[in-house]
């Protein structure tokens, strides 16, 4: 019978710096430490999914799998990077795996809009930003999968190009190369609205 997280409990006083010392409980069966492992990076992990992937639900099921992957290979964690940037490339290679095996990608327009503020809600304002999302979505699937997921992870996420580069598993220098190739399709195709 596995025992339920308690706020008062041993790990409540676990700071965020903290996450290596997790990593090593949860991969020695500590269910109560990778259960605050995910509470601390699930919603971080979700909207990097979500921005790769374009649909809630397909993001959804991307992080899912990905920490039950995480959970399996807990014991081959052996922090040379850290358990954040650890679970950002699984999750990363998850996405990278759906987006080669779908074509043709799908639209950002079935990604719900965030609302915005009162003053800017004005129906001109509203359809010029559903034109441009729907423009964006079209020039996002110029892209490589391997392009989509370095820009999203630097220009939507601001990652550093190092922690990039861990996360895909390739050198800083070929991330350079990748952004700068994927702004260049994305400022081409979005010339219009310059």
């Amino acid at each position: 019978m596995s025992a339920r997280w308690d706020p008062d409990g041993p790990g409540a006083a676990i700071g965020a710096g903290d996450d290596a010392l997790l990593a090593v409980r949860a991969a020695e069966g500590d269910e109560e430490a990778f259960e605050v492992l995910v509470r601390r990076h699930s919603q971080t992990l979700l909207r990097l999914a979500e921005r790769l992937l374009d649909s809630r639900s397909e993001a959804e099921d991307a992080v899912q799998d990905a920490l039950v992957s995480a959970w399996r290979k807990l014991p081959e964690f052996r922090g040379e990077a850290g358990v954040s940037t650890w679970l950002h490339r699984i999750v990363t290679n998850r996405c990278l795996n759906l987006l080669r095996a779908r074509r043709p990608a799908a639209d950002l327009d079935a990604v719900a809009e965030p609302a915005a503020p009162e003053h800017q809600s004005s129906p001109a304002r509203a359809a010029e930003s559903q034109a441009a999302a729907r423009d964006l979505g079209q020039a996002m699937r110029l892209l490589s999968a391997e392009q989509r997921v370095c820009w999203v992870l630097r220009e939507v996420e601001g990652q550093p190009y190092e922690s990039i580069a861990q996360a895909v598993r390739i050198t800083p220098e070929a991330v350079r190369a990748r952004v700068f190739r994927a702004r260049r399709v994305l400022t081409e195709a979005m010339a219009a609205w310059r």
